[in-house]
């Protein structure tokens, strides 16, 4: 059904049959409201299959304005980061003091505060996933077993490998110069971030 209402006058059609919906104007403007029926206004006639006239189905009206509870959104929480391993051993101490001797050095002594403050650089580097020295020597003067520090530093993408690094080292002047310096302590460690690449830290002193 089309519903015309024109700037002199206000004509409201109510409608029992399900599925029709009343709609009004102010003065002053033109509305047209549609529906399903294509009877003209005056000769309504029950559709078939419709619903009886005195059983008309509930319908939402604007006076009846029907409230509709949000879906709550699902929330997950991301999943903790991995943690680097740290692996602190001698296996280093060894190919050092290896080196060293042939060089007709004394062996150097493992430390554990020196290996303590390796493990701390070796996973800030994992963290920031690159290699760089900032205050390792400065720390290792704070286990106040001497008046000289070092510090080699060392990437490996392909995880832990002591005779690799150690060969590395010795092949740089400045790290080897390290490996055969006036020391009498070294402490090491080795940390492997999450994505398998191992950071290691030589602390001397």
């Amino acid at each position: 059904m089309r519903l015309l209402v024109s700037r002199t006058a206000v004509v409201t059609a109510m409608l029992a049959l399900a599925g029709a919906v009343a709609v009004s104007a102010p003065l002053g403007r033109s509305m047209v409201a549609q529906s399903t029926a294509t009877q003209p206004i005056g000769k309504i006639r029950q559709a078939p299959h419709s619903l009886p006239i005195s059983s008309p189905t509930a319908m939402p009206s604007a006076q009846s304005p029907v409230a509709i509870s949000p879906v709550p959104t699902p929330t997950t929480r991301p999943a903790p980061a991995a943690r680097p391993a740290v692996a602190i051993g001698t296996g280093q101490l060894s190919l050092i003091n290896q080196d060293r001797a042939a060089a007709g050095l004394p062996a150097l002594r493992w430390n554990a505060c020196l290996a303590a403050i390796a493990a701390q650089n070796g996973a800030r580097m994992a963290a920031q996933g690159f290699i760089s020295h900032t205050n390792g020597p400065t720390l290792d003067l704070g286990c106040h077993i001497g008046s000289r520090a070092g510090e080699n530093v060392g990437y490996l993408s392909s995880g832990i490998n002591d005779v690799k690094m150690n060969a590395m080292f010795m092949a740089s002047a400045a790290h080897r110069a390290n490996i055969l310096g006036a020391y009498h302590y070294v402490g090491v460690a080795w940390v492997v971030a999450p994505n398998g690449s191992a950071y290691i830290a030589v602390e001397f002193g």
